[in-house]
């Protein structure tokens, strides 16, 4: 059974940053939470020639849209700090159908959160809007890749929708098929 949590359509928080949202309830949705890693917040101004122009405000509605197409509650967050993250995932356990993770710098060097998504029984998917992969060396090792059912990685941010359809759905199962425009 996947678990049902009452959250999303996320508003602005103004006592804290804006991706790290408040969720108004809506009912009977699967719950996906997204997690973005450190400096993800500075997205559309920082190295746009490697990680474009969108902002991580941009990616938020972009999930939330292809979530609501699918049936799922998205939780969206960014945090710039390790242990943040892991309690988000920690207290993940049992509320959520899937997590969707850019752990951005983090990816490359946190056992950390590595041993926090071993404590998740649902799909881990793993997003980058580069791909790490074709980029310097200490980039190739993905502490996260492990624990993943899936991983997208160098189609910006069409690569967090094509996961959602990857995600359980509360209609069949695993999807099967990508979007043809995300």
């Amino acid at each position: 059974m996947v678990p049902q949590r009452v959250m999303t359509q996320t508003r602005p928080n103004p006592d804290t940053n804006p991706t790290h949202e408040r969720a108004r309830p809506v009912r009977d949705m699967p719950l996906i939470l997204v997690l973005n890693g450190p400096n993800l917040n500075m997205l559309g101004v920082r190295e746009p020639e490697i990680y474009g122009r969108h902002t991580l405000e941009d990616i938020r509605a972009l999930c939330e849209s292809a979530g609501a197409r699918l049936g799922f509650s998205i939780d969206f967050r960014q945090s710039n700090h390790e242990g943040e993250l892991v309690e988000w995932i920690q207290q993940a356990r049992g509320a959520v159908a899937g997590l969707v993770i850019n752990a951005a710098a983090y990816t490359h060097t946190s056992v950390a959160l590595h041993d926090a998504l071993k404590l998740l029984n649902v799909p881990i998917l793993e997003v980058h809007l580069s791909n790490p992969k074709t980029r310097e060396p200490f980039r190739h090792i993905s502490y996260i890749e492990p624990l993943a059912a899936a991983v997208f990685a160098g189609q910006g941010p069409k690569g967090y929708a094509c996961l959602l359809y990857t995600s359980p759905s509360p209609r069949d199962g695993l999807l099967s098929r990508m979007p043809s425009s995300a």
